[in-house]
């Protein structure tokens, strides 16, 4: 296959995806943007069950924070290594509501999940987790910039 006719996908090397290069999966399933960030926050928390550390490099922005419940702030990469060194441990995740609101290439979604984790050396335990995440559209592809925990 000439590299003309190779996707994005194909042309990053393995690093790259590792790294999370790769913009997004191509082509979307999903047309509406409420439907794709839905599909989105899905995926996330699938990868965060699977520890699948190029799906969150991926679906998160370079910059993105995750402002946990205690208030403890982790970037991108600190949170990606304490899910991938066992210090947040996600077994499942129920989903119970998701509002989105997209403004333009802007977006937040809330999301509630009944959430089965062991996180910080605490014991296995189901949260009522809320996130509020806040999302970019560059081009056609919807990343994470920032999420605030609480629990409801």
């Amino acid at each position: 296959m000439s590299s003309m006719n190779m996707t994005e996908k194909e042309i990053l090397t393995n690093e790259d995806r590792t790294e999370g290069k790769m913009a997004c999966s191509l082509p979307c399933k999903e047309t509406d943007d409420e439907a794709q960030i839905k599909a989105l926050y899905i995926e996330m928390y699938e990868a965060m069950v699977a520890k699948d550390t190029v799906t969150l490099n991926r679906v998160h922005s370079e910059d993105f924070v995750l402002n946990h419940m205690t208030g403890l702030k982790q970037s991108k990469r600190e949170y990606i290594k304490a899910i991938e060194n066992g210090t947040l441990n996600y077994f499942s995740a129920e989903h119970e509501q998701i509002n989105i609101k997209v403004n333009g290439i802007h977006a937040t979604l809330s999301g509630r999940s009944k959430v089965n984790a062991a996180v910080f050396g605490g014991g296995r335990h189901t949260w009522r987790l809320q996130l509020l995440f806040h999302l970019v559209k560059t081009g056609h592809c919807w990343k994470f910039t920032s999420a605030s925990a609480s629990t409801y």
